[in-house]
């Protein structure tokens, strides 16, 4: 099976983890210092603190911002559900806004209409490594007070127009996650950056128990004195996995590249294709290429599980990223039930990923292509639908 995304562990990943297993510190040591100062540094943030997910890091930038209960917070519905659990979680109130029918990403237009004397802050998710319309959403979040956080778990290495992902230029807090299938991997993991000390204070006590070594409310009784301050959580990274993050992340610019290297493979070899379009890139946008999501078009999207149910079958592990939150049980059941989103639910009806990550061979790429082909000429045959329809 060629699954839609795999992790890239050589032998210089492995001697750094071996190396951190042999030292004095396998967790809260020097190597997750170094992990952020270097992060922050390829991304041009003042400040980066890492987690042990990238829901915790969600959950971290949201506290740390100040989102809260009784808070209503503006997203996208075409998004992992940590996005808006996250929110769940705080008290607050996800408030859904529809995407745009070619990236999947929040509609910037639409962004007004859904802000009440609630609303907290606005949360654009770059949907798989494509960033949305950044400089709409600062614009829009500067002119009613509202906190900007960039849930850019699948756009490590992408730009929006000269700034990288992760520079905070356009927000307060950006999130990343290193899981397997992201751009790099400390196994499970994920991180926060942002310009504001006060908010890269707020993160290190959430991610620590809400403990204070240094700054007390209290005279110290001694040099063992620390403090908890508020409410924090064991969300702790590993030197075990910063380790791997640090060696990682010198490969990333060319993990980004053979990435897109392979989306221009498939964009040459699929381009004219009757069966579905491909991914865009705007022109102020600079794509990481975290997943390669292609749209069913009609009527061929009528046929969707019977399309992925063969790709499988041939050995492809194609996967649908997402369907809308609010659908989900939970939502429902809290007062979602009615809400409707018509980009959303047609992006939702046509979506599918096909194989993009670095390791994946020339003899793979051209199996997808074949089947593609193939999947084509079956159903013009079918009647499923004419070619170029």
């Amino acid at each position: 099976m060629i699954p839609y995304g795999r992790q890239l562990i050589d032998e210089e990943d492995i001697r750094s983890v071996i190396e951190v297993l042999r030292s004095d510190f396998i967790t809260q040591g020097p190597k997750v210092r170094e992990f952020e100062e270097k992060l922050a540094r390829y991304c041009g943030a003042k400040y980066c603190v890492v987690f042990n997910s990238g829901t915790s890091a969600l959950l971290g930038a949201y506290y740390a911002c100040g989102i809260s209960q009784g808070d209503e917070v503006i997203t996208s519905p075409i998004t992992f559900a940590a996005t808006a659990n996250m929110l769940f979680v705080l008290g607050a109130r996800a408030v859904f806004v529809d995407v745009e029918p070619d990236t999947g990403n929040i509609n910037a237009e639409m962004i007004k209409e859904a802000i009440t004397e609630r609303t907290k802050a606005i949360v654009p998710v770059h949907y798989a490594g494509h960033p949305a319309a950044l400089e709409k959403v600062k614009r829009i979040a500067d002119e009613y007070g509202l906190k900007v956080i960039e849930d850019a778990c699948h756009a490590l290495g992408a730009k929006y127009k000269n700034s990288k992902i992760g520079s905070c230029r356009y927000s307060d807090a950006t999130v990343f996650s290193f899981h397997p299938v992201k751009h790099i991997t400390t196994g499970e993991g994920g991180a926060v950056l942002t310009n504001s000390e006060e908010v890269y204070e707020r993160l290190n006590l959430i991610r620590n128990h809400g403990i204070n070594k240094g700054s007390f409310l209290y005279e110290p009784d001694g040099d063992w004195y620390y403090e908890v301050q508020s409410l924090g959580f064991n969300f702790r990274l590993t030197d075990i996995q910063a380790s791997l993050g640090i060696s990682q992340l010198r490969k990333l610019s060319h993990f980004v590249e053979e990435r897109r290297q392979v989306a221009s493979y498939y964009g040459e070899r699929l381009k004219n294709n009757p069966l579905f379009e491909l991914p865009v890139e705007k022109l102020y946008a600079f794509h990481s290429y975290h997943l390669y999501p292609v749209r069913l078009k009609n009527p061929f999207v009528e046929k969707k599980r019977e399309i992925i149910r063969t790709f499988r079958e041939m050995g492809i592990g194609v996967q649908v990223h997402y369907i809308p939150v609010y659908r989900h049980p939970l939502y429902r059941k809290h007062g979602y039930a009615n809400v409707h989103l018509p980009n959303a639910e047609d992006f939702y009806r046509r979506v599918f990923t096909l194989p993009i990550f670095p390791s994946i061979r020339e003899k793979e790429l051209e199996f997808v292509v074949r089947v593609v082909n193939e999947q084509v000429e079956r159903l013009a045959k079918s009647g499923g639908g004419k070619c170029g329809t």
